[in-house]
C-alpha cells in the first residue's frame, strides 16, 4: 500500500478538527487545526514482580468479583454471572469461545467474561448534565480507561457543525437527521457501516442488508484487523474460512499445538480444554514469542483443588520463536515429515488423504527438500534440534489440534503462515478426523457471525444472488472498502458518512494519529455503543452518539408473541460455528436505551422509506422477523428461529469436515510459502503489540497485567536483558521509541523499559498505546491486514 508523510511532525489539518487525547494512552490530541502527540502523566510509577507462572484459580475469581462489585454493586455486579453463557441467559459479551455442548456450570464464565459483565452493568450513567459540564476538548484530554469509568450512555446525544459540547436529541429527530443525511448522498459508496465483533448475527444482518439497499458494499469490520488472514487462508486452503475443530475434539486430541496465543488473558475458558486434553494423554507443545501463565499452567476455578491452587501443568515444549518466525518453523516441521517419509514411506504423511483429497502436494515436497536448515533456524530462532523433536511429536500423533490466534495473522505475510500451518494439517490427514483439525480462536463473542451474516466488503457472487432472490432487490457488485482502506479514502475526504456499530474504531485501527486526522474529514460520524470513547471525540463536521442496550438488559418490544412476549432474543456464532440465544434479563440503564438491532432497523427505515420493500418498523418490533430473512437467505439457516430455541442452540454446516471443498478443483489446496526474511538493520527491533490481562481489545478495565507481573503503567517496552545492555539503557528508564515503514518513521515518547523473557532483537508493547508506531500501510498482501505484531523500531533515552 502507498506511504504516507512522515509522522514525527505535526500534520496540518484538513479543517479544525475535534480534540483527541489521553494521558495513560497519550493518543492523538488536535488542537486548532493540528494534530500531534501529547506527553503522558505518570501519577503512579510502574511497578514490577515476577511473572506468574500459573493461571486462574482463586485470584482469578477474587479479580473477577472485585471488579464486578467495583463496578456495579453487590447484586447488580455479581447475579448478571449467573446468566453468563446459561442456555436461558445471555452470550458472554468477551470472546467467541463456545460453550458446552451438553453440560454447563453454573458459573459458566472466565475472568475475561465476568469484567465485561460488570463493565457493561456499571451503576455509574452520563446524561446531558454531563455533556454540558465537559467539552469535546474537556473529555478529550481525559484517558481512554477514565472516559470509560464515565458509564453507560442514557440518551442520544449530537455534537453539532461548531459546537463544542454534545447536545441531546431526540430519537426521532436523530433518525430524521441520519436519514437525511444518507439520502442526500452524492453516492452510496459515500458512506461506510463498520462493525464491531460484539454486534448480534440480528443486527449484522440488518445492516449489512440495509447498506446493500442503499447501494454499497462498505461494509468493514473488526475482522479485518484481526483474522482476515485466517479466513483467507482456509479459504484458499479449502473453500471456506473457519476452523473445523468442536469442543469435544479436544477430549480426543493426542497432540495440541497452540501457536500465537495467550489464553489465560484472551479467552481463559480454552484452558479447561486444553486441561480436558492433557488429562486424555495429550501432548501440548507452545509456540509464541513470550512465555504466558495460562500455557504454563492452569489451576481450574471449577475445581476444589484449583480453587486451593493446584495447577495441571499444560505446555510439555515451549518454542520461543522469533517475532514472526512461525512461517519458517512450520516450514521446518514439514521438511522434517518430508525426510522422515522419504527414508520410510507412509511413516509421516498421510497419503491416503493427499491422494483423496488434496492438490498441490507435490510441489510443498520439491519446496519442503529445497529449504535450507540454517535459514529455517535463523528465521525462527529455534535450535534445529528443538524443531526436530516438537517435529517428531506431529510425525507419531494423528489427532493434531492446531489453534492459533492473532500472534499468527496480524503480520504482512500472515495469510502464507496460516497457510503454511494448513499444509501440516493436511499433510498428516487431520482434516475431518475426530480429535484434530485447525482451531481458529476468534477474538470478540460475534465476529464470526457477523461475517456469516454478510458483514463483508467483498461478498461472493453467490450470497449476493441468495440476497437479491430473498428481498426483491439488486445489490450492488462492485466490492467495497475494509478498514485499512476506509481509513484511507476517509483521509482523501471522500466519506461523507460513517457509522460505527459498536467498538472504537479510532484506537482499533492501526496509525493512531493518521487515522484521527482522517476521521476528521468525514462529514457525520454516528457511533451506537453502550459507553463512551474515543471515537466520539475525533470527528468531522458533526457526530451523533446512540446509546443502546447491552447484552445484560432486556429488550423489551410489545406484541412479540413466544414464552416471555415482551423479551425480545438474539443471537451469536461461536469460533466453532454454534448459533447460540442471548437474552437480556436485567433492567436496562435508561429507559431510552434502545436495542441495536432496533436502531439500525429505524435508521433504514428513516433512509429507505419505500424505496425498500422490507418493512423496518416490523423488523424494528420482532426480530423473529429479521430471522425468517435470514432463513430465506444463509445456508443452515432454514429453520433458525425453531433451531435458536433449542437449549444449546445448533452447528452450522461446516463443508471442510465433510471433506466438502469448495476450491476450483474441488479438493483441498496446498500452496507453496516462502520463508520471510527476518533481517533488520543493526540496532532495530521487531516489536509485537500485546494485551494486557487488565484489558479486552481497546477496552481497559485497569492498569495491571497481573500474569506478567507489570503494575500501574501501560507505557512500557518489554526488551531482552541483553537488547536493553547494547543500548546503554537500564530497567524502568524512560524511552522514545521509533518505527520505520518505506521513507516514514513514527516516533512515540515517553515509554518505559521493561526487562522481559523475550527472544533477543524482539520488544513487545501493548496495544492500543502502540498503535501510533504502526503504519497504516503495512498490511499483509493477500488479506489486508496490518501488521500489528511485527513493526521495525528503535529504543532510545526519552528526550529531555
Amino acid at each position: 500500500m502507498a506511504a504516507h508523510n512522515n509522522h514525527t511532525a505535526e500534520i496540518q489539518g484538513h479543517r479544525e478538527p475535534r480534540l483527541s487525547t489521553a494521558r495513560v494512552e497519550a493518543p492523538v490530541v488536535t488542537s486548532h487545526g493540528r494534530i500531534h502527540i501529547e506527553l503522558p502523566d505518570h501519577p503512579h510509577p510502574l511497578k514490577q514482580r515476577e511473572p506468574e507462572h500459573k493461571a486462574a484459580g482463586f485470584p482469578a475469581v477474587m479479580s473477577s468479583f472485585a471488579y464486578g462489585i467495583g463496578e456495579a454493586g453487590l447484586f447488580r455486579g455479581t447475579l448478571p454471572m449467573l446468566q453468563i453463557n446459561q442456555k436461558d441467559g445471555f452470550d458472554c459479551g468477551g470472546c467467541a469461545w463456545p460453550d458446552g455442548d451438553n453440560h454447563r456450570s453454573m458459573f459458566d464464565f472466565c475472568e475475561n467474561g465476568a469484567k465485561a459483565t460488570a463493565h457493561e452493568s456499571d451503576l455509574r450513567r452520563i446524561t446531558s448534565e454531563f455533556f454540558a459540564k465537559y467539552s469535546v476538548e474537556e473529555l478529550s484530554r481525559q484517558s481512554d480507561y477514565w472516559l470509560e469509568q464515565q458509564g453507560r450512555l442514557t440518551e442520544p446525544v449530537i455534537l453539532r457543525e461548531g459546537a463544542t459540547h454534545y447536545q441531546p436529541i431526540s430519537w426521532s429527530d436523530a433518525f430524521q437527521l441520519i436519514g437525511d443525511e444518507l439520502r442526500n448522498l452524492d453516492h452510496p459508496d459515500d458512506a461506510v457501516f463498520y462493525t464491531s465483533g460484539k454486534a448480534v448475527n440480528e443486527a449484522a444482518f440488518s445492516l449489512q442488508l440495509f447498506a446493500r439497499e442503499l447501494g454499497t458494499n462498505n461494509l468493514p469490520d473488526c475482522s479485518n484487523m484481526c483474522h482476515e488472514s485466517s479466513g483467507a487462508a482456509m479459504t484458499k486452503a479449502f473453500g471456506f474460512g473457519k476452523g473445523t475443530v468442536k469442543l469435544e475434539d479436544f477430549k480426543h486430541a493426542e497432540l495440541v499445538l497452540v501457536v500465537g496465543q495467550n489464553p489465560g488473558t484472551n479467552h481463559p475458558r480454552q484452558l479447561s480444554a486444553l486441561q480436558q486434553s492433557k488429562r486424555a494423554g495429550a501432548k501440548i507443545i507452545t509456540i509464541n514469542p513470550l512465555p504466558e501463565a495460562g500455557l504454563i499452567s492452569f489451576m481450574n476455578p471449577q475445581e476444589p483443588l484449583g480453587m486451593l491452587g493446584v495447577a495441571t501443568k499444560l505446555t510439555d515444549l515451549f518454542l520461543q520463536v522469533r517475532i514472526n518466525g512461525d512461517l519458517a518453523l512450520f516450514k521446518g516441521f514439514m521438511k522434517y515429515l518430508v525426510e522422515a517419509d522419504k527414508a520410510n514411506k507412509g511413516s509421516a504423511i498421510d497419503w491416503s488423504y493427499i491422494d483423496t483429497h488434496t492438490t498441490g502436494f507435490e510441489e510443498v515436497i520439491r519446496d519442503a527438500e529445497q529449504a535450507n536448515w540454517d535459514d529455517i533456524v535463523q528465521n525462527s530462532g529455534i535450535p534445529r534440534e528443538q524443531i526436530e523433536e516438537a517435529a517428531e511429536l506431529i510425525r507419531t500423533h494423528e489427532r493434531i489440534i492446531l489453534c492459533w490466534c492473532l500472534g499468527v495473522t496480524q503480520h504482512v505475510n500472515g495469510t502464507q503462515t496460516v497457510q503454511e500451518m494448513m499444509n501440516l494439517l493436511m499433510a498428516r490427514g487431520t482434516i475431518g478426523k475426530k480429535g484434530a483439525g485447525p482451531c481458529c480462536v476468534r477474538g470478540h463473542s460475534n465476529v464470526q457471525g457477523d461475517r456469516t451474516m454478510g458483514i463483508w466488503e467483498r461478498p461472493t457472487e453467490a450470497f449476493l444472488n441468495r440476497l437479491e432472490n430473498a428481498f426483491q432487490f439488486s445489490p450492488p457488485r462492485q466490492f467495497g472498502v475494509d478498514s485499512q482502506e476506509a481509513v484511507l479514502k476517509m483521509h482523501e475526504g471522500k466519506v461523507k458518512f460513517f457509522l460505527s456499530l459498536g467498538g472504537n474504531f479510532l484506537m482499533a485501527i492501526s496509525d493512531t494519529r493518521f487515522s484521527a486526522e482522517a476521521l476528521t474529514r468525514v462529514g457525520t460520524s454516528v457511533r451506537i455503543g453502550t459507553k463512551l470513547n474515543r471515537a466520539d471525540l475525533v470527528i468531522g463536521r458533526q457526530g451523533l452518539i446512540l446509546p443502546c442496550l447491552g447484552r445484560t438488559e432486556r429488550d423489551e418490544r410489545p406484541g412479540i408473541i413466544g414464552p416471555d412476549p415482551r423479551v425480545q432474543i438474539t443471537s451469536t456464532e461461536s469460533s466453532m460455528g454454534i448459533v447460540q440465544s442471548s437474552r437480556g434479563r436485567f433492567a436496562p440503564a435508561s429507559p431510552q436505551l434502545k436495542g441495536e438491532v432496533e436502531i439500525l432497523c429505524r435508521i433504514a427505515h428513516a433512509a429507505l422509506g419505500n424505496k425498500s420493500k422490507v418493512d423496518w418498523l416490523a423488523w424494528a418490533d420482532d426480530y423473529d422477523l429479521i430471522r425468517d430473512g435470514v432463513a430465506r437467505t444463509l445456508p443452515g439457516f432454514e429453520n433458525f428461529n425453531v433451531d435458536l430455541r433449542k437449549p444449546g442452540g445448533f452447528y452450522l454446516p461446516n463443508p471442510t469436515r465433510e471433506h466438502q471443498y469448495n476450491t476450483p478443483t474441488g479438493k483441498a489446496t496446498f500452496t507453496v510459502n516462502p520463508i520471510p526474511r527476518l533481517e533488520l538493520p543493526q540496532g532495530q527491533l521487531a516489536m509485537t503489540t500485546v494485551r494486557s490481562h487488565d484489558q479486552f481489545n481497546t477496552t481497559i478495565y485497569g492498569l495491571h497485567d497481573r500474569y506478567r507481573g507489570l503494575h500501574y503503567e501501560r507505557r512500557v517496552v518489554m526488551m531482552n536483558k541483553q537488547d536493553i545492555a547494547e543500548r546503554g539503557l537500564k530497567p524502568h528508564q524512560k524511552v522514545d521509541i521509533t518505527s520505520y515503514f518505506a521513507d516514514e518513521i513514527r516516533t512515540a515518547r515517553s515509554f518505559v523499559v521493561v526487562e522481559y523473557s523475550i527472544p533477543r532483537g524482539c520488544a513487545a508493547m501493548y496495544y492500543p498505546e502502540a498503535n501510533v508506531l504502526i503504519p497504516i500501510g503495512s498490511t499483509d498482501n493477500l488479506s489486508n491486514c496490518p501488521s500489528f505484531k511485527n513493526t521495525p523500531i528503535t529504543v532510545k533515552a526519552a528526550a529531555h
